[in-house]
């Protein structure tokens, strides 16, 4: 991704992003409400179009047909075909995109399906829905997929299994790109970082690198002491953002 702006009139939601997703890693985009997450997403995924900026792929710019042969994206907080059995959308989805059938049973499993399969959609509870659209997520073929808070909703229990599926969904393979507001859920989960504020990257890497960003940001007190332990991410977070 590079240069990439989305302005709405005289508002910038999002000004000159730029950052790498690298293959078979689980990157979080984390930042405030407000921060442009959402709109990335929507820009990256083509269901908006970006003011300016490309999407490149081994420095070649990807056009839309590349683009969604690339990238599956999965939004926050909508309920598709409610009137539809659980079931019935896990098959469609399947069937439309191509996905691994041979997969179906574990991902019902991950996700706690199995009692819910003869539900419709529009009768789900919110954390009954998103456990659906992560499942419906992990069923596409897409080598990218990038989820809009995929732990929204769910207890801490359920987050902890959606989590683990998530992260063997990466061990197969696939490319992860989370937007997480669950900053101690993104801690744990995700390989790299890219924090977001105002519509700004402000800082991308590993944990470890950004530690070494926070600490020397001018902002930045001198840091832990020595046998102290090192900074978490919300402290990383607050001090480059």
């Amino acid at each position: 991704m590079s240069g990439l702006s989305k302005s709405y009139g005289r508002l910038r939601a999002l000004e000159n992003v730029a950052f790498s997703i690298r293959a078979g890693e689980v990157l979080g985009l984390i930042g405030p409400n407000g921060a442009g997450k959402t709109t990335l997403f929507e820009c990256l995924a083509g269901v908006q179009p970006s003011t300016t900026g490309v999407l490149l792929r081994d420095e070649s710019v990807l056009d839309a047909r590349a683009r969604k042969e690339l990238l599956f994206y999965m939004p926050d907080a909508i309920a598709p075909w409610p009137a539809q059995s659980v079931g019935w959308a896990l098959d469609f989805t399947l069937g439309f995109f191509g996905g691994p059938r041979d997969r179906r049973d574990e991902v019902v499993g991950a996700m706690a399906l199995g009692t819910l399969l003869g539900a419709p959609i529009g009768a789900l509870s919110k954390g009954e829905r998103k456990r659906t659209l992560l499942a419906l997520a992990l069923l596409t073929p897409q080598p990218i997929l990038l989820i809009d808070e995929p732990f929204d909703g769910l207890d801490l229990r359920q987050s902890r299994q959606a989590a683990a599926a998530l992260l063997e969904h990466a061990r197969h393979g696939r490319t992860l790109f989370l937007s997480i507001h669950q900053i101690a859920e993104a801690a744990r989960l995700c390989d790299r970082f890219v924090l977001l504020s105002g519509g700004k990257v402000c800082a991308e890497g590993t944990l470890d690198e950004l530690r070494a960003r926070a600490r020397a940001a001018p902002s930045a007190e001198c840091g832990p002491a020595r046998g102290e332990p090192a900074l978490d991410l919300e402290a990383v977070f607050l001090a480059l953002t």
